[in-house]
């Protein structure tokens, strides 16, 4: 198969119809430039250049090779610096894949921001809490939370979370408060992701760990309905520390079972190789670190 780089050469050559001058353009020996037109005329099997001491003219057969040629290298060199163009600056579509709790508010405002930072970038965004091939679906970047089941892709971790147990004064009033985890089979508890309004909480103490089945008047897919209905005192809630730190140091919520929390939950952003990335991505990663999440606590 003709080499390419010599196809190159010999246009080159045959715009500057000079040897040395197409040499000092390519920024290689004048050498290197009349082997690589004497090697496309081998694979060829024509003369392309006629050469004298004073200076060389195309062939007929150069002309021709030279007139179809010279337009595809030249629109092969354009979306060359396209690619490239693309790589150096953020632009073009972003496919982010996210968890259906991520697809709230907070998030929103972020992305927004993120947008009218970069309005050369566009955003395709996947909220489902369906597994998500990344390679197959082509999409950038996803965002996920606890074990990852791939191990193929690259990941960055770019946060944890751990959860409490935790309830509003009103719920606990003329209640006794739990003080074992398997107290809690007796309470109301705000379950997110429940399934017929029953859930499993997984909670940990040091080395002790145990898996509780506890139930409740209302299920939720995301954090801020599962903390708004816990605040007004439906139950106990299992909620992120970024949800309840402040309103526990406010009175709002009491920490139930201080000794037990969620095991911590890592957030990683998952993309498909490390090689090439274009910087779409390269931003949308140092914002998305950056970002004060109320869903995860970010990694110093």
């Amino acid at each position: 198969m003709t080499d390419l780089n010599d196809i190159a050469v010999f246009v080159k050559v045959a715009q500057f119809e000079s040897f040395s001058r197409a040499a000092r353009s390519l920024g290689m020996p004048v050498s290197t430039v009349s082997r690589k037109v004497s090697a496309l005329e081998d694979q060829l099997g024509v003369t392309l250049i006629q050469r004298t001491t004073r200076k060389l003219t195309l062939t007929l057969q150069g002309r021709a090779y030279y007139s179809q040629c010279s337009e595809p290298l030249s629109h092969l060199f354009d979306a060359e610096q396209v690619l490239t163009q693309t790589q150096k600056q953020p632009e073009g579509l972003l496919k982010i894949s996210v968890p259906v709790l991520m697809g709230q508010e907070p998030f929103y405002a972020f992305l927004s921001a993120f947008l009218k930072r970069h309005p050369r970038i566009e955003v395709d965004l996947f909220i489902t809490n369906l597994f998500v091939d990344l390679i197959a679906e082509n999409v950038d970047v996803g965002i996920r939370f606890g074990e990852l089941r791939d191990s193929t892709i690259v990941t960055q971790r770019i946060g944890k979370s751990v959860r409490y147990v935790v309830a509003a004064p009103d719920y606990l009033e003329g209640r006794t408060a739990p003080e074992k985890p398997e107290n809690l089979k007796d309470h109301q508890c705000i379950l997110l992701n429940g399934r017929n309004n029953e859930a499993e909480w997984h909670l940990v103490n040091g080395r002790k760990s145990l898996k509780q089945h506890v139930s409740g008047p209302l299920s939720s897919r995301d954090f801020q309905s599962v903390a708004a209905f816990t605040y007004r005192g439906h139950g106990i809630g299992l909620l992120p520390s970024t949800y309840c730190d402040e309103q526990i140091k406010r009175g709002e919520l009491i920490r139930l079972l201080p000794d037990w929390s969620s095991p911590e939950i890592f957030v990683h952003a998952v993309y498909p190789t490390r090689r090439y990335l274009p910087a779409k991505l390269l931003v949308f990663l140092d914002e998305l670190k950056a970002w004060k999440s109320p869903l995860w606590i970010p990694l110093r």
